[in-house]
């Protein structure tokens, strides 16, 4: 072990065996970030709230929630966003709405994702489809952009709709799939990228952070790869966008796709973002022609005439209602900055870490994602081969983690909303109910 600070209430494995509650409560009362969870519904207020908690704050009575990988939890100004807009907006202007914000909502809440969180300048992000559809798209674009080249460098374990979509699009176009063999327990790195792209390849397409690990690729050391290859690249970010700083514009990042329903707290299926750099707008051709990605949309032409800008990645109607919400999460992430939701993020994953390591090593369990902070995105993944009994009984206390194959419990951790004082409870229980089926 690393020396620590000796204000670190850290400091020995024996201040974890001693009162690690105690130590998670002195953690949140110096998290400078305390008082954004008491902006989400269904969280219990912290020591150093100064306010009276509202009815939103307290209804549920979750111990522990520890998938905001998968679904963030809704903040209350989210609720009171939907109902404004629903009376006042879709009740009040009707259709009027589209002339005076809707049209251009897509492109406007992009911009603010993109400053906020993407390092990405203005009318390079829109919000649209579902994740795999623009996936599709955009990687469609990509490869006919490139007839030439006749590959697609892909990962064995990136996401299943990536993988899915990127075999279909092989098939549609009459291109190869390259195949990294990724470790299931850490990443692809630039060593394995190099060794896949050539001359053939048009395009290579990686998570950013790992569904399944939590591994944080070296995005900008990939992206020259691919480039001095002469492809294109187009990264998943459905794992990182507000839990880890990216910097598309400074990674000269080609294409981007991701989720706004995890650590963005979109809510249940919120449209996904996608990400086209400027140099490649007016070049890519999107396969989904719908009637609003058009030069003139209420023209209604005979022809489809693309958008010159970003505009022409629209295909149908935007999901208006969908996309409301996550405008609360990016204009925290705003207020507070990405690098202290990233510095938080650290200290919940080590802070998880060290109290597996004292709680669970000797019940077998073993750690499924980088040791290194550095090399780790906003989750981790405990393994067990009891760990599909153990999320299930966890579900039943109000302890609510992930799982994934092979015997993996995905611990999702999402800054904003998750305090310290959660983990323990969080790590305790999981404790308590594997030491349970070990010994029944």
């Amino acid at each position: 072990m690393t020396d620590t600070p000796t204000d670190d209430p850290f400091a020995s494995d024996e201040a974890l065996d001693g009162d690690p509650l105690a130590a998670a409560r002195a953690l949140d009362a110096d998290d400078p970030l305390a008082l954004y969870r008491e902006r989400f519904v269904g969280v219990t207020p912290s020591a150093a709230s100064q306010s009276s908690p509202t009815d939103l704050a307290t209804r549920e009575r979750v111990l522990a929630y520890f998938d905001g990988n998968s679904l963030g939890r809704p903040t209350i100004p989210s609720v009171e966003r939907l109902q404004r807009f629903v009376i006042d907006g879709w009740g009040g202007r009707l259709i009027r709405g589209w002339d005076e914000e809707w049209m251009e909502l897509p492109f406007r809440i992009g911009d603010d994702l993109g400053a906020a969180a993407l390092g990405a300048a203005a009318g390079q992000v829109f919000i649209g489809d579902s994740t795999t559809v623009l996936l599709y798209k955009l990687a469609r674009a990509a490869v006919d952009s490139l007839p030439q080249r006749s590959e697609i460098v892909l990962d064995t374990d990136n996401f299943p709709t990536d993988r899915y979509v990127l075999d279909g699009i092989a098939r549609e176009r009459g291109l190869d799939l390259v195949w990294i063999e990724a470790d299931t327990e850490a990443g692809v790195t630039p060593e394995q990228v190099s060794a896949a792209v050539g001359p053939r390849t048009a395009l290579v397409v990686l998570s950013h952070v790992a569904y399944r690990s939590g591994f944080l690729a070296d995005a900008r050391a990939i992206t020259r790869i691919v480039h001095n290859a002469g492809a294109l690249v187009l990264w998943d970010l459905c794992h990182s966008a507000g839990s880890v700083p990216v910097e598309l514009d400074a990674w000269q990042v080609d294409l981007a796709v991701g989720c706004t329903y995890k650590y963005l707290n979109g809510g249940p299926g919120s449209p996904a973002f996608g990400y086209v750099n400027e140099r490649l707008q007016r070049e890519l051709v999107q396969p989904i022609q719908g009637w609003m990605g058009v030069r003139d949309v209420f023209l209604m032409g005979p022809e489809y005439q693309p958008a010159d800008g970003l505009r022409r990645f629209l295909s149908g109607t935007p999901p208006i209602v969908g996309m409301l919400a996550l405008q609360d999460t990016v204009a925290m992430i705003r207020e507070c900055g990405i690098q202290a939701v990233r510095d938080k993020s650290v200290a919940l994953t080590e802070f998880a870490l060290r109290l597996a390591e004292t709680w669970l090593t000797s019940l077998g369990v073993a750690l499924a994602s980088p040791r290194d902070p550095e090399r780790r995105g906003g989750h981790l993944t405990l393994s067990h081969p009891a760990m599909r009994e153990v999320a299930a009984r966890l579900w039943e206390r109000d302890v609510i983690p992930d799982y994934r194959d092979p015997g993996g419990l995905r611990i999702g951790l999402s800054p904003l909303s998750t305090s310290f004082q959660e983990v323990a409870v969080g790590l305790a229980a999981v404790r308590d109910v594997l030491g349970e089926l070990i010994h029944e």
